[in-house]
C-alpha cells in the first residue's frame, strides 16, 4: 500500500512540475500564444482519447449528455484560462503570471459561500488579505511598470476563469475523469479557435522547427501525459496531500523564471511571492 501511494505521489509531483515549466517553454515559441493553447487542447485531447482506447475504454456518451451544460461551460472556461494565462506569460514575467493565476484558490475561499453554498471559514479571511497584499507587491505597481501591470490583470483574469472551471467540475457527476478532460480539452480548443482566427487574420507567422517541437511537447507531454499522471494521483492520494503538492507548480514557475529565464522580480516581488504561496498553502492545510 505504501509503495502504491509513493508511486502515485511521484506521478502527481511529476505532473505538477511539468505544469510549472509551461511558461518557460512558451518563451521559446515564435508563434502566437493563443495558437499554442489551441494546439495544446486539440492534440492533448487526441492523446488522452488514444490512452483511453488503449485501456479498452471509450467515451461515455450518456454521461456526457447528462452533464453537457457543465462540461461545455467548464471547457469554455478552460480555453479562456489558457488564453489569458498564455498572454500573461508574454506580457509579464513567468513568475508573476503563474502567481496571479494561483490566486484562484484564494478567490474560491471568498465566493464558496455564495456560489457553492459552503459555510465561510472566518479563519481563512486573513490568508485572503495576505494573498491580496502579495499580488500588489508582485504586480510592480509601485514602480509603475505598465507592461507588468497588464500582465497581472491577464493573470488574474486567468484565475477567474479557472475558478469558474472548478465550480463547474463540482457540478459534474457520474463521469470518469479521463472522459471529462477529453471533452473539456476539445471544447477549450473550439473556444480558442475564433480568437486565433480573428486575432491573427492577415498577420504573417514565423513557423520554425523549434516552435513546432515545443508545441508538440506541450500538447503531448505537458497535457496528454501530465493529465494522465495527474488524474492517476488524484484518484488515490489524500485531498490534503493533493492541495499541498499542487503548490509545487507556482514554485517551479518562479524558479524557472528566476534561474532559467533570468527574469528579475525585485525584493518586493519575492516578498509578494512568499506571501501568496504561504497564504495559499496554509489556507489549505488549516
Amino acid at each position: 500500500m505504501e509503495k502504491n501511494l509513493a508511486l502515485e505521489r511521484t506521478k502527481y509531483i511529476i505532473a505538477v512540475i511539468m505544469y510549472g515549466t509551461i511558461g518557460m517553454f512558451l518563451r521559446y515559441v515564435s508563434l502566437p500564444s493563443e495558437l499554442v493553447a489551441m494546439c495544446r487542447g486539440s492534440i492533448g485531447s487526441i492523446f488522452i482519447f488514444l490512452y483511453l482506447k488503449s485501456r479498452g475504454q471509450g467515451l461515455d456518451w450518456e454521461a456526457i449528455r447528462a452533464n453537457r451544460f457543465w462540461l461545455i461551460l467548464s471547457g469554455i472556461s478552460l480555453g479562456m484560462n489558457w488564453i489569458f494565462l498564455f498572454a500573461a506569460y508574454i506580457n509579464t514575467t513567468v513568475a508573476v503570471a503563474s502567481l496571479c493565476n494561483y490566486m484562484a484558490p484564494v478567490i474560491i475561499v471568498v465566493i464558496a459561500p455564495l456560489v457553492l453554498h459552503e459555510s465561510l471559514n472566518l479563519k481563512k479571511i486573513p490568508y485572503v488579505i495576505v494573498a491580496f497584499i502579495g499580488i500588489v507587491l508582485v504586480s510592480g505597481v509601485w514602480s509603475g511598470e505598465l507592461g507588468r501591470i497588464s500582465g497581472v490583470f491577464m493573470g488574474l483574469a486567468a484565475a477567474f476563469f479557472f475558478v469558474i472551471m472548478v465550480i463547474c467540475n463540482r457540478k459534474i457527476q457520474g463521469i470518469s475523469a479521463y472522459v471529462k478532460v477529453v471533452v473539456q480539452l476539445v471544447i477549450s480548443a473550439i473556444t480558442i479557435l475564433p480568437y486565433v482566427l480573428i486575432h491573427n487574420w492577415g498577420k504573417p507567422m514565423h513557423v520554425d522547427l523549434r516552435s513546432i517541437l515545443i508545441i508538440l511537447m506541450l500538447a503531448i507531454l505537458h497535457t496528454g501525459v501530465a493529465y494522465c499522471l495527474y488524474f492517476s494521483g488524484m484518484a488515490t492520494l489524500p485531498v490534503q496531500t493533493l492541495a499541498v503538492l499542487g503548490y509545487l507548480e507556482p514554485v517551479v514557475s518562479v524558479l524557472c523564471s528566476a534561474f532559467f529565464l533570468h527574469e528579475a522580480m525585485g525584493i518586493a516581488g519575492w516578498i509578494g511571492a512568499v506571501l501568496i504561496l504561504g497564504a495559499a498553502v496554509i489556507s489549505e492545510i488549516t
